[in-house]
Formats: structure tokens, sequence, C-alpha cells
């Protein structure tokens, strides 16, 4: 990608290859140059999360799943309307036994495919990770009990996931995620909300744990709270009158314990959407309960850099080598 795109303005009104595994060179910076280009949308492999309709359906109510418009040329895909749930699935040539759940981002009102969920394929896949990109669903789109939805879809996409291990040749063990913005919100949520009890199990699936094994953040909503007034991810997920306790469910800082599973950071100082205090307050509960932490805080970058669009002298444009090894070291 040659640009950082702004999502602000599009948050705000809306709510206010496999990939191809080329052989990995040594260094990221050259590995990114045999990258293939970004594939269609979904991949070829990729299943739906639930059978028959999802819970909490309103008949006639959600649309199909629909791009959002954006301009002409823009190399990207931000879905909204997802009606029917899935998990795209990118594996690797040679797996490991790691894998990653790739929660994107967009605000609760679309969702961020390529940027913080294919391009995460494509960085993470040539070190052996198979990696799952979550098409969720928004809550403000007509959904009974708005603020469960996106937890029910994040916590049934691990169980199946885990479920299917073996046909995915992943350790269940080394299941993780990695979320960014709202998804980053959603993901911290799964962290310490992955038993809430958010829907009736529907098959033995249900029966696996939606714990993380590692948790990777990047610029993550992780308490409406204090988020501030650019970040709209907390109204548009509990909407004008939420029910009592909604917003606690979704804030990781009011309900992280030492249970919770080793966590990573990245952020930039200049988020002009979600302020650099959402990282630090998670990086000192989880120091408070001696969760093992990792946190990269950039100088520069903005919101919204995903797997792939900073600038190559940005010294985080390869953040997501950092976060591969992180995972190595607490995966072995």
């Amino acid at each position: 990608m040659t640009s950082k795109l702004d999502r602000r303005a599009l948050i705000a009104g809306a709510g206010a290859m496999g990939v191809a595994a080329a052989a990995s060179p040594a260094s990221a910076q050259n590995r990114a140059k045999v990258f293939a280009p970004t594939p269609p949308w979904p991949p070829r492999e990729h299943f739906m999360l639930w059978p028959g309709l999802p819970p909490g359906s309103p008949p006639g109510l959600v649309p199909a799943s629909e791009p959002v418009p954006l301009p002409l040329g823009t190399p990207q895909r931000w879905e909204k309307g997802i009606r029917h749930p899935y998990v795209g699935v990118y594996r690797p040539q040679q797996p490991d036994g790691r894998a990653v759940l790739a929660i994107p981002g967009g605000g609760y009102v679309f969702v961020s495919l390529i940027n913080e969920g294919v391009n995460v394929a494509r960085a993470l896949n040539p070190h052996g990770i198979t990696v799952f990109v979550l098409a969720y669903r928004l809550p403000g789109e007509g959904w009974l009990e708005r603020t469960d939805v996106p937890l029910q879809d994040a916590q049934r996409a691990m169980r199946l996931i885990r479920a299917n291990a073996a046909h995915y040749r992943i350790d269940p063990a080394k299941l993780g995620i990695c979320g960014f913005s709202a998804g980053g919100n959603l993901g911290a949520a799964l962290t310490v909300g992955h038993e809430d009890a958010v829907y009736r199990p529907v098959d033995v699936a249900d029966r696996l744990s939606a714990r993380p094994s590692f948790t990777g953040l990047a610029y993550p909503v992780t308490s409406f709270a204090s988020a501030g007034p650019t970040s709209r991810s907390g109204p548009n997920l509990l909407g004008a009158d939420p029910p009592a306790g909604a917003a606690e469910r979704y804030d990781m800082l009011a309900r992280a314990s030492a249970a919770m599973p080793p966590l990573f950071l990245i952020h930039a100082m200049d988020d002009g959407t979600v302020p650099v205090t959402q990282s630090l307050s998670a990086i000192e509960v989880a120091r408070r309960f001696k969760v093992p932490v990792e946190a990269h805080l950039l100088e520069r970058g903005g919101h919204g850099f995903g797997a792939a669009s900073l600038k190559p002298a940005n010294p985080g444009s390869t953040w997501l080598d950092w976060f591969e090894k992180w995972t190595a070291m607490h995966m072995r």
C-alpha cells in the first residue's frame, strides 16, 4: 500500500490466498518486495461461523454483505452488512503449529479486511503461522442484543478453529489473536471475556475454550470510559441506550486479571483517533497482575496503519516481525 487511510470521517458519518506464500528472504524489507498482489476477498478457503441464522437475527432487517464505498483505486475492502459472519483461512507453506485470528477494525461500522486482515496473513504466513481473518457482524445493523454480537462471533471463531485444529495443521494451544482499533477492543474483550455466556451452545465445538493463548493489540480501544471523543467505537457498539453492564463487558482495564494471556501492544504516539494512553493503561494493568507484556510505541504512524501501510523509513514498519518473534518466544 502506498498511503495510510484516515478512517475517522467515515466512522463518524456512519455511526454520529490462501495467500501466495513465496520463499522468505532473510530480511523483512526484502520479503515485502516479493509479496504477491493482494488477492480478492474472501479467499477460496473460508468457513461460516453459524449453522443457519446467527444468534439474535431479526428476520428481514439485516442486508446481505456489502462493501463500504471507497475512493476509486483504493487497495482496500471495507465491509459492512455482514449477515452471515465468516472466517478467511490463509495457510503457510510450512505450518509450525502457531495460528492467529486477525480481528480487523473499523469503529464497529465496517470491517477493514485487507489492511488489518489479509495483509496480516501476508506478513505472518512466511513465518509458518496460519492466519484466520474474522469478518464479524456489526452491532448497529438491527441485531437483537447488539452489544453481544461481535463477541459472539469472536468466541465462536476461536472454538471452531480449535475444533478443526488437525485439519488446519495447527496446535490448538498455540492459537492467539491480533486485533486492530475496534477489532483491538473486540480482541481485548475476548481476552478477558472468553467465557462470557453471550450465546447458547450450538454444537460440540462450543464445549471448547475461546481463550486466546496470546493477545496482540494494535492501537486498541481498551476502555470506552477513557477513549475520548475522537474514538467512536464505544457509541457505535453500545448505541443510545445500552443495557446495564454492556460497557463493562468490553472494558479490558476493568476486567484485567492474572489469568490473562501474554499481551503484545503496538501504538503510535501521534494517533489522533485512539489515544496512546489506551495502550499505556493496558501496560499498567498487565504489570499490576504480572501478566507478560511487550509494547512498542512509535513516534509516528497515526491511526489505522495496519499490517503494511507504514512507510519503510518508519522503524515500526516491520512490527509484525516483532510480533512473530514474540509469539515464538511464548509458544515454545
